[in-house]
């Protein structure tokens, strides 16, 4: 039984980084004043369901009915990949502009010259990912 609570303890952290994550995009445009890109946005519609899958999740203790997350968050980890790259390396781009009226390598944040909002926004998609495969791998069909 202990590894029941282990599982819901693994389920409530997952949700608790969308969550995180959820709060950080809207921190960084609503009181930061950050206009998303379009890949923002993009990585936004992968993140913000994961809030509701993840804990609808964990209140019904039942991981099964997360399986769409992991898509999502496994989706969102190359989005950012990418977006991130971009940033770094603005020549893959070339000429063409993807993202419209805020350039896609704008980077309103580079903590520590390496840490960005895509990079931060990837980080999440990679611990949600991994803890689920973590889950899913310990319960394989079983009820938390």
């Amino acid at each position: 039984m202990e590894n029941g609570k282990e599982n819901e303890n693994i389920l409530l952290l997952i949700w608790v980084q969308a969550l995180v994550a959820l709060l950080g995009s809207l921190f960084y445009s609503e009181v930061m004043g950050y206009i998303p890109c379009e890949l923002c946005w993009i990585q936004r519609i992968f993140m913000y369901p994961l809030v509701i899958i993840y804990g609808v999740a964990a209140l019904k203790r039942d991981v099964s009915i997360a399986f769409p997350g992991l898509i999502l968050s496994g989706s969102g980890i190359f989005i950012s990949a990418y977006h991130y790259a971009i940033q770094k390396f603005p020549t893959l781009i070339g000429s063409s502009d993807i993202c419209g009226d805020v350039p896609c390598n704008l980077q309103y944040v580079n903590y520590f010259g390496f840490i960005t909002i895509p990079f931060l926004a990837g980080l999440a998609f990679i611990i949600i990912f991994s803890l689920h495969l973590i889950l899913w791998r310990q319960t394989r069909g079983k009820k938390l």
